[in-house]
């Protein structure tokens, strides 16, 4: 019996030390190459962009154009969407999290939340043309777009406060009741700040996608912006980045669309990267709260 046990013991040694060499490769292979994309987008455009080329209006035809309409008309629908989606999301989460009852209207609720955040982008662009462009007949504007992108991320903003929630310790709660909180004050000064980190990273990662969304602008924002730099009229085309960075490569005729389209792809996935880097500031002062 003890053979068969130490052979037993060895094989399972054996395939614990393969799985951990499996799982190290695989992990080391995703870094590898995440780490090779950023690498080779930002070294094609980064080292020659210039402060003209992100404030500079587009040129149609001449070679030398910038990306200034485009960049801030990123970061303005973004702005927009994020301003009308996170209170509805984050409420919504908590609704569903403390207050629903548990029944089938509620798990079919669910259901449609997360049947939502995996429809893909271009159904809601339809929506926001439907919506924006035949029923309210205000055209192509920034205003449709940052509102249909806040369409797009309230399922997910909504399923992340809502498991976010739902993963803080019940004896956190009781012991809050305990000490005669009301449900609000439990869920305000015990509840929420325990779920900041998963609720952070939920429109962290919404407003990285939105930032980087190009479907459902071309349909609600459209393929030009108004001409102007600093142009903060909602009923203005808003033509983003991301769909300038499409453009440039399919239809635009100017002569150095390719360094264009290298650069503004350069551009997109900088700031991406400073949209997790500023995100992570709030998470590390809330660990550091909650530590203390």
């Amino acid at each position: 019996m003890s053979m068969v046990l130490t052979k037993k013991n060895t094989a399972a040694r054996y395939m614990d030390r393969l799985a951990t060499s499996f799982l190290w490769v695989l992990g080391f292979a995703v870094v590898f190459l995440i780490m090779w994309l950023l690498f080779t987008i930002l070294k094609k455009g980064l080292p020659t962009i210039t402060p003209s080329f992100l404030t500079n209006i587009p040129d149609e035809i001449e070679a030398g154009g910038g990306i200034g309409p485009m960049l801030l008309n990123s970061f303005y629908v973004l702005l927009i969407s994020l301003v009308a989606s996170i209170p509805v999301g984050i409420g919504a989460g908590i609704y569903l999290a403390e207050y629903a009852p548990d029944n089938k209207f509620t798990a079919f609720l669910r259901i449609c939340v997360e049947g939502l955040a995996s429809v893909p982008s271009i159904v809601f662009g339809l929506l926001g043309i439907a919506l924006f462009i035949e029923y309210f007949q205000i055209g192509y504007t920034i205003l449709g777009a940052g509102i249909t992108l806040a369409f797009l991320n309230l399922p997910v903003l909504t399923r992340v406060t809502e498991e976010s929630i739902r993963s803080v310790s019940q004896d956190l709660r009781v012991a809050s009741y305990a000490m005669g909180s009301t449900k609000f004050q439990c869920i305000r000064t015990v509840v929420l700040p325990v779920a900041l980190n998963g609720i952070i990273t939920g429109i962290c990662l919404v407003a990285g996608r939105a930032f980087g969304e190009s479907a459902v602008i071309i349909l609600t924002g459209g393929l030009s912006t108004s001409g102007e730099m600093w142009d903060f009229n909602l009923m203005s085309p808003g033509e983003t980045l991301a769909v300038h960075l499409w453009y440039v490569q399919a239809e635009s005729i100017v002569p150095d669309a390719r360094e264009i389209a290298d650069k503004a792809a350069a551009v997109l996935v900088f700031v991406v990267l400073m949209i997790n880097l500023v995100f992570r500031i709030p998470i590390w002062f809330n660990n550091r709260k909650l530590k203390v």
